[in-house]
């Protein structure tokens, strides 16, 4: 029987959206398992723990942040020999069937390292997570400059950072996906790493998303799809937006703010594919 771990990282999250998230992941044929690691400081998800023997709850007590959080659940998985990962927002939802597909397909494609389906909001249009790797101004632009008659030359620019040009229903092997669904072979995280816990949050997926992609396929699959009720809190919440800028920092301190000759390079073999649209056709 298929083999498949998943962790959710919590931190105070509403007790509906984690059962919500457990009823979808646990509507499978699947032999799998579920890891909620929780970084609130006070527990709310003990009594989720009886309600199915496929469960196991972590209470770490402290915010130790999100990559470092399922790097715990992660190598239980590499430790256990299960072949596939999924690490998953509370705030997501799919329907039966979903996981079968991408088991499958990354069965048929032993090249894969990374997965992600086509991603919706809640009124069931589209969310742009292909990203190409940034760059600093990248970055800044979108965060902090899109406004008032600079808006129509940064939305230009956030269109070509979020491959908005290209076909969202076409497969596409894209080195930054976001981490949100992150569907991955266990040894793959076994070779290249997993998470780098000096990123607290934020950074992390944009991080591991280029690692992997490193060695094997980063794919955007849109033959299934997920919804993700992004809440995108660093534009609500001020203290979250000061996290984001440090954990931004930190990624580009570790991979280069200029001479970044990697991304400059995978982002450049990233436009020639999408061109030619040679993923797996």
């Amino acid at each position: 029987m298929p083999k498949l771990n998943c962790s959710i990282v919590l931190f105070n999250n509403s007790i509906y959206q984690v059962e919500n998230i457990i009823k979808c992941i646990l509507n499978t044929t699947f032999e799998v398992k579920i890891y909620l690691i929780d970084n609130s400081k006070i527990s709310l998800y003990k009594d989720l723990i009886t309600t199915d023997k496929r469960i196991t709850y972590i209470h770490n007590r402290i915010n130790m942040g999100y990559g470092k959080a399922h790097n715990i659940a992660i190598r239980k998985s590499i430790s256990d020999g299960v072949p596939y990962h999924l690490v998953i927002n509370p705030d997501v939802s799919f329907k039966k069937g979903t996981l079968e597909a991408i088991y499958g397909f990354m069965e048929g494609n032993p090249d894969i390292g990374l997965l992600m389906p086509k991603i919706l909001y809640p009124d069931g249009s589209l969310q742009y997570v292909c990203k190409m790797i940034p760059t600093p101004l990248d970055l800044f632009e979108r965060r902090f400059l899109n406004f008032g008659h600079l808006r129509k030359i940064i939305e230009a620019r956030n269109n070509r950072f979020e491959l908005r040009f290209a076909d969202y229903n076409d497969l596409m092997n894209v080195p930054f996906l976001s981490g949100c669904f992150m569907f991955l072979r266990t040894s793959a995280l076994k070779e290249i790493g997993l998470f780098d816990e000096r990123f607290f949050m934020y950074a992390d997926d944009t991080d591991l998303s280029r690692r992997i992609h490193e060695k094997y396929k980063t794919i955007y699959y849109p033959k299934v799809s997920i919804i993700h009720d992004h809440a995108r809190e660093s534009y609500r919440n001020r203290k979250m937006l000061i996290i984001h800028i440090i954990n931004v920092i930190r990624y580009f301190d570790k991979w280069g703010w200029i001479r970044d000759k990697k991304r400059k390079f995978y982002n450049a073999k990233l436009l020639e594919e999408l061109r030619h649209n040679q993923i797996y056709q």
